[in-house]
């Protein structure tokens, strides 16, 4: 053997040892955060979905990840990146005014519903509204603004085909649950609508919902509240995947979908300065970054983001996790910082920090 051949061979022997090596760690992070989700999942009632990536590898992990999951209110970053294309289009400015009209009033976390129809508000505060109070009454505001031809068009390439259904307004997402009771739940006025929230979300909801369409309690087709969202989320609408919602912080982070400075402006509405102690962030260390949305709706929990996105996403780390037929507050909040603490010990040197 010549000395060039020999050098070559025990050049490919010390690659073919590095490749082996870091396949090892892969698997040895990945079967034990797998170890780690599994036990969580089976002490917490319903079921659980979890996707991760870490960008600096492009190595993944996916539980239940490619399977339709409701994404409630996970659903307005979407929203807000749809909203940033348009402006960096010229077809839209952050300091352009919106007129807050009776039709966009809706139920839900924020305040915008409560003030006077005539009101108006900058893109930029409705989208600080959007992400960081999760306000429903904006996110309609953005929807009717941009159009929802044109919101479903963008996330469709966010998404892809195969992980995504339509997205739709929170006033639409009130009317179909309520019209699984009653179709003639599908004319109810905006007002209707936030009466009806004024009741407590079972029997005395239904009960309001009777009285306000003028029907008897006989006529309506299921007789719960939750059958009537078991039976809207079936619809599969204002759903996706894991894995696609995955892609979506992927692109995003990386600079595909919006430019730096909107890029930034984003992550401050994410909370990016920010550590609330809250779902996910109750697990992960505070020295880490971390921009996140959160979604809950009856019986449905998800709370999607991104680890350390700054830097052009180099160090990244996409986390997008759901649950569903489970108490969304008390129930969910612990599986998911149950989640972080798993990311943190397998994934983040298991030191939480103070």
């Amino acid at each position: 053997m010549t000395p060039c051949a020999s050098r070559l061979r025990t050049l490919c022997l010390a690659l073919s040892l590095t490749t082996a090596s870091l396949a090892a760690q892969c698997a040895v992070w990945s079967d034990a955060l797998r170890q780690h989700i599994e036990r969580i999942d089976k002490a917490t009632p319903g079921r659980m979905g979890v996707y991760i990536k870490r960008l600096d590898n492009g190595e993944r992990f996916a539980y239940q990840a490619d399977r339709p999951w409701y994404l409630g209110s996970t659903t307005k970053l979407p929203i807000a990146i749809a909203v940033l294309q348009e402006v960096q289009a010229g077809k839209l400015s952050l300091s352009q005014t919106v007129t807050l009209q009776d039709t966009d009033k809706v139920d839900g976390s924020g305040n915008v519903v409560w003030q006077k129809s005539g009101t108006t508000y900058s893109v930029d505060a409705l989208l600080k509204r959007m992400l960081m109070e999760s306000d429903n009454t904006a996110a309609n505001l953005l929807i009717r603004t941009i159009g929802e031809d044109t919101l479903n068009q963008r996330a469709r390439d966010y998404f892809g085909a195969s992980g995504f259904n339509r997205l739709t307004n929170f006033t639409q997402v009130r009317r179909e649950v309520y019209s699984e009771l009653h179709p003639a739940a599908r004319d109810l006025r905006n007002q209707d609508l936030v009466q009806l929230a004024a009741r407590p979300l079972g029997p005395q909801r239904v009960d309001a919902l009777a009285r306000t369409l003028s029907i008897s309690k006989a006529e309506l087709r299921v007789k719960t509240m939750e059958e009537a969202y078991a039976r809207y989320y079936a619809r599969q609408v204002n759903s996706a995947s894991l894995s696609a919602y995955g892609d979506m912080l992927e692109r995003l982070v990386t600079g595909k979908l919006v430019g730096p400075q909107h890029l930034q402006g984003l992550f401050t509405d994410l909370k990016f300065d920010t550590y609330d102690a809250y779902r996910l962030e109750a697990g992960l260390p505070r020295t880490v970054r971390f921009i996140h949305k959160t979604g809950t709706q009856l019986g449905r929990a998800c709370h999607m983001g991104v680890i350390n996105p700054q830097d052009g996403g180099r160090a990244a780390i996409i986390v997008a996790t759901c649950a569903e037929e489970l108490d969304e507050q008390r129930e969910a909040g612990r599986a998911f910082e149950q989640i972080g603490r798993a990311i943190t010990e397998t994934m983040l040197g298991g030191a939480r920090g103070k």
